[in-house]
């Protein structure tokens, strides 16, 4: 079982740009969900997700009647929310007792932090990131969201090519 931050970045390390969080440069781009380092392989090993608030929040306004998974998904956040469909459990608890509560739900498979970097980071912050999964897009952004917004040493276990993007799976060094 891992804990693994899966995003895609601008070449300048923003996950999303100014203004609104917008994904609209991610969105429009090549890539194979089945292809190295794809999506497709990557959820299938996931058994419980975090997510912050404005990853959240992005996802209930521009996707109102859909929600995108099956497994449980603790939302970190301070605000309040009607959920969707789905196990959606708000939080404000310490991310250590979230994460233990979050291992159990996986049941053996993987935790991902879907977004964003700062929560990332607090995972980090408490030793409980194991990766790091970047899909790097052929662009800068100049300003935004920043994938991670503190100094995390890691090490890489794979480089490939998907589409139009780079993409580096990476270990956090302990």
């Amino acid at each position: 079982m891992l804990t693994q931050y899966f995003t895609a970045s601008s070449l300048d390390g923003f996950i999303a740009a100014e203004p609104e969080d917008g994904l609209a440069w991610l969105i429009t781009r090549d890539v194979d969900s089945a292809g190295p380092q794809g999506y497709d392989a990557f959820i299938a090993e996931v058994g419980a997700l975090a997510m912050g608030a404005t990853t959240y929040q992005w996802l209930r306004t521009h996707h109102p009647d859909e929600w995108f998974y099956e497994m449980p998904t603790w939302v970190f956040t301070h605000r309040t929310f009607d959920p969707p469909p789905g196990d959606v459990r708000f939080t404000t608890d310490p991310v250590p007792e979230v994460h233990v509560a979050m291992v159990e739900a996986a049941g053996g498979k993987n935790v991902w932090i879907v977004g964003g970097g700062e929560l990332a980071g607090q995972f980090h912050d408490h030793g409980l990131l194991d990766e790091v999964w970047i899909q790097y897009a052929p662009l800068t952004l100049g300003s935004g969201a920043p994938m991670l917004p503190r100094r995390i040493e890691l090490e890489q276990i794979a480089l490939d090519q998907n589409g139009e993007f780079a993409c580096r799976r990476l270990r956090v060094k302990r």
